[in-house]
């Protein structure tokens, strides 16, 4: 498979805390540096895992901030020291993906670049593989690429992609054209998109030909296209440092999904691959507490080396990282989460009201628990 797709390189960005996830993830132990699954491996790794397939070990950029370092190299000791971008401050999804984009299409002017998030859950690696292997094809043909994910739920805690139609691309039966992303809708909006049968999830995987995605940030943004090219330029250089600490701070914070993918959707250039293998953001409690149970209702799961629970009767998930005992009776859909300096109760139903008191928090200046 490596040999099939030799033009490809991965892009990892590898930012963001997970605030909804407070406070098992903070700014210095974010999601994707924990192991949510029980298998042994963080969210990071396992992205990894999943990628090195395709693209060989030595054609994996990872973005991330310069505090979380050592971590990802402690974690990924196979990480080129090349592949590693460092952000001195997050600038969220355009600036990462943009400035790796460049930098790698510095490299390899015809690269094909693909961009997966490191803190989401898929367990089908095959079918992930697949599915990566079709959208190459179509981002060869020239379009800017993503992953949609069959619904099988009306879920209201994702985006979600319109397919129209359908593309004739060798080696992508099934690709579509973008009609339009859709924000996270209400449950009755989720419903009719389930319904309707051409609304997928929109998983946030983008794939393209590096030179294309970077015309459609200048589309967007001429001046935030220019500073990443402009930081590309110094990269593999000594001028570095000095060129990233007066370019990167000025550089807006926005969603490559408003720079690049709502304008290229907009005008014919954007396409999805359809695909069944499973996926979770794990966006919430409620979310990992499903992970953790398979689904399975009335049931508790628990997280943590060495849990000490006593449950009766009780539903929902904690998770203990403190050695005191948790006792629960008679709660359902419950959420405990047990650190040595806070501690958090909610229910399912208010997992993704979790970040509100993030964002308390940091008005009220209280970074020591952040």
């Amino acid at each position: 498979m490596a040999d099939e797709l030799r033009s490809f390189y991965a892009i990892i960005p590898a930012g963001g805390i997970g605030s909804r996830l407070w406070p098992l993830s903070r700014a210095d132990a974010p999601k994707f540096l924990h192991d949510l699954t029980g298998s042994g491996a963080s969210l990071l790794r396992q992205t990894w895992d999943r990628l090195s397939p395709i693209s060989g070990e030595q054609r994996i950029m990872v973005v991330t901030g310069r505090a979380h370092r050592a971590a990802v190299e402690e974690q990924l000791p196979s990480l080129a020291d090349h592949n590693v971008v460092l952000e001195s401050e997050g600038k969220d999804s355009t600036a990462a993906i943009g400035l790796a984009a460049a930098i790698l299409r510095k490299r390899e002017p015809d690269v094909i670049i693909g961009s997966f998030a490191a803190d989401h859950v898929i367990a089908d690696t095959r079918g992930f593989q697949r599915s990566i292997r079709a959208a190459v094809r179509v981002a060869e043909a020239g379009y800017i690429t993503t992953i949609g994910i069959t619904p099988t739920e009306p879920a209201i805690g994702f985006g979600y992609i319109h397919a129209g139609a359908t593309l004739d691309v060798p080696g992508a039966a099934g690709a579509h054209a973008v009609t339009s992303f859709k924000e996270k809708p209400d449950l009755e909006t989720a419903r009719s998109y389930l319904r309707d049968g051409s609304y997928l999830w929109n998983a946030s995987m983008f794939i393209s030909r590096a030179d294309l995605l970077l015309e459609e940030i200048g589309r967007s943004d001429p001046a935030l296209l220019a500073g990443l090219e402009e930081l590309a330029a110094a990269w593999d250089t000594s001028s570095r440092g000095a060129v990233v600490d007066r370019v990167w701070p000025s550089l807006p914070k926005i969603a490559i999904d408003y720079t690049v993918a709502e304008p290229a959707a907009a005008a014919g250039r954007m396409a999805v691959v359809p695909a069944d293998f499973d996926w979770d953001d794990v966006g919430d409690f409620a979310s990992l507490a499903k992970l953790q149970s398979g689904g399975r209702a009335n049931n508790l799961a628990v997280l943590g080396d060495g849990a000490r629970i006593l449950a009766d009767s009780s539903s929902g998930i904690v998770v203990a990282g403190s050695n005191r005992l948790i006792s629960l009776v008679g709660v359902d859909d419950i959420v405990v989460v047990d650190t040595p300096d806070a501690l958090l109760v909610t229910t399912s139903a208010h997992a993704q009201r979790v970040k509100s008191v993030v964002d308390a928090l940091k008005l009220s200046g209280r970074d020591d628990v952040l």
